[in-house]
């Protein structure tokens, strides 16, 4: 018999989101159809008071008619997040100091509250950096705000890419000719937004027949996609326009997802995906990677199905208890 279950959402309010391709919303309401009560709340609606985790929270109830999704918030209430089972932590980045704190808030849940993904591992564990634990696997990258390292790494490789290390969704990202005159511009309009390091990448020309988002379920593949970039743009992005395709893992994709598996199983970072470019991989997103919708319309893949069937079975064995 199915233990019905509190599911309580992190994430950003529902009407500043794009529901019909949101992954967020298909988990909350493949978890609602599945009996269990499900809430929402959002980074800012955290409290922490007597080493307590509070949050104002409200029940929701969601519904997908003729594609068309829908939402209704119920009265807000300050609870205790040790009355619920599940916590997904699905703010989207960037990654800043107010995700940071949220994510040591959430660590002093107990572990009768399973957050998914483990919030001190997403802590440590952010997707540009991380990769980099695989040097085997990854491009040739630089990170720092070294403007005579940048300058020879450029010199080194002639055509690369630049981003911001706590970016997202294809922001901020820009490819460099080797004779392309803006590149000191692109490097003085980081240094003047904020202190962070950046992320120099060699440009992969395999980028032009897509960036392959694979998704893992405990260290496991349970579908992908392609991502395609629109003519005359390098990011594949779906934020930026990129077109999602049908696509075949390889032996390389395999090799790369068995080469991290065990890291994200021993980190407890059940959901995760990751971005393949020809051979190499330049991300691996742990916060609130998306792409399921369009598995689901390519492969008939229901990896929601999938995911609540891995939480219940865990809860039901008192795995997490």
């Amino acid at each position: 018999m199915r233990q019905i279950l509190k599911i309580a959402f992190l994430m950003d309010p529902l009407e500043k989101l794009d529901l019909k391709g949101d992954t967020t919303f298909a988990l909350a309401l493949e978890a609602q159809n599945r009996g269990h009560n499900i809430f929402f709340f959002t980074p800012d609606d955290l409290i922490l008071k007597s080493n307590k985790v509070f949050a104002n929270i409200c029940k929701i109830e969601l519904s997908s008619i003729d594609n068309l999704e829908q939402f209704v918030y119920h009265d807000k209430i300050i609870d205790q997040l040790n009355n619920y089972d599940v916590v997904m932590m699905r703010q989207d980045p960037p990654f800043d100091l107010s995700y940071i704190t949220a994510t040591h808030i959430l660590e002093k849940l107990p572990k009768s509250t399973l957050v998914v993904n483990n919030p001190r591992e997403v802590r440590n564990s952010p997707e540009k950096i991380f990769v980099t634990n695989f040097p085997h696997l990854v491009p040739n990258t630089l990170i720092t705000r070294d403007l005579e390292s940048i300058i020879s790494f450029r010199k080194e490789f002639k055509d690369i890419i630049v981003k911001p290390l706590y970016g997202n969704g294809g922001q901020g990202v820009f490819h460099v000719l080797p004779e392309d005159e803006n590149f000191n511009s692109i490097l003085e309009m980081f240094f003047n937004q904020n202190r962070e390091p950046l992320i120099i990448q060699e440009y992969l020309k395999d980028v032009r027949n897509g960036d392959k988002r694979i998704i893992l379920l405990n260290g496991e593949i349970v579908g992908a996609i392609n991502r395609v970039p629109q003519k005359g743009e390098s990011r594949s992005n779906m934020h930026v326009g990129g077109k999602a395709e049908k696509t075949i893992l390889t032996e390389r994709d395999k090799f790369i997802c068995k080469e991290i598996s065990q890291s994200l199983k021993d980190r407890e970072l059940f959901f995760v995906g990751i971005d393949i470019i020809g051979d190499f991989i330049t991300e691996i997103n742990v916060t609130s990677p998306t792409g399921i919708r369009e598995i689901k319309s390519h492969d008939s893949i229901f990896i929601e199905k999938l995911f609540w069937d891995f939480i219940e079975d865990k809860k039901l064995t008192n795995h997490f208890s």
